[in-house]
């Protein structure tokens, strides 16, 4: 898939209030400072589409970009911002939980895991809950030019040792560096292929 239009259409403070439009969306997840709103960039070559920010929690919102006029990537606010309020954590995780088990449109939940840690609680016990909910999703190691490939597999795999504890099967997995655009092509392959299965909207 080749990226050739990407526009920021609205933010959303619920999902209710997300965009009617019937197209399929691909929503991105993580922990806060990721490096999510950099993969978002890196995935549409926008310098600027998503906000960058040093500073944990900056999205707040539910903010949808429509690509190439023929499906949504859904930027989600990170989960696990410890410094953030009690009332602000509990509001950050209903609009995360509302979206992704109420919003008919979304079509698969793409996970961000920081490459540079060994496996963390939070992630794991995020994604058993997806397996619970049936919540189709894939994984994405971030930041891959931050450590030696060796150290990245190494953790790769003590974090599937884990899932694997609760997992019979792993879900799709990616490997990504938005310095280098590591993964671009994989990831955005992989909606393509989703998207052509999937049936034209009315």
């Amino acid at each position: 898939m080749v990226i050739k239009k990407a526009e920021f259409i609205k933010s959303s403070p619920d999902y209710t209030q997300c965009p009617q439009v019937v197209l399929p969306e691909y929503a991105f997840i993580g922990r806060s400072n990721v490096g999510k709103s950099s993969l978002i960039n890196m995935l549409t070559n926008r310098n600027k589409l998503a906000q960058v920010s040093s500073t944990p929690g900056k999205t707040v919102m539910i903010n949808h970009f429509l690509i190439n006029d023929e499906w949504y990537l859904v930027d989600l606010p990170g989960y696990g911002y410890v410094k953030a309020n009690k009332d602000k954590r509990i509001e950050f995780q209903s609009i995360i939980e509302d979206y992704i088990l109420k919003r008919e449109q979304m079509t698969l939940l793409f996970v961000l895991i920081d490459g540079r840690r060994e496996p963390q609680k939070i992630d794991i016990d995020f994604i058993n809950n997806l397996g619970e909910n049936q919540t189709p999703f894939a994984l994405i190691f971030t930041k891959a030019d931050k450590l030696s490939k060796s150290a990245l597999n190494r953790n790769m795999e003590s974090f599937k040792n884990k899932l694997s504890e609760m997992w019979e099967e792993f879900p799709p997995i990616f490997v990504e560096s938005a310095e280098t655009r590591l993964g671009q092509r994989e990831i955005l392959d992989f909606i393509d292929g989703i998207n052509s299965k999937e049936p034209s909207p009315l």
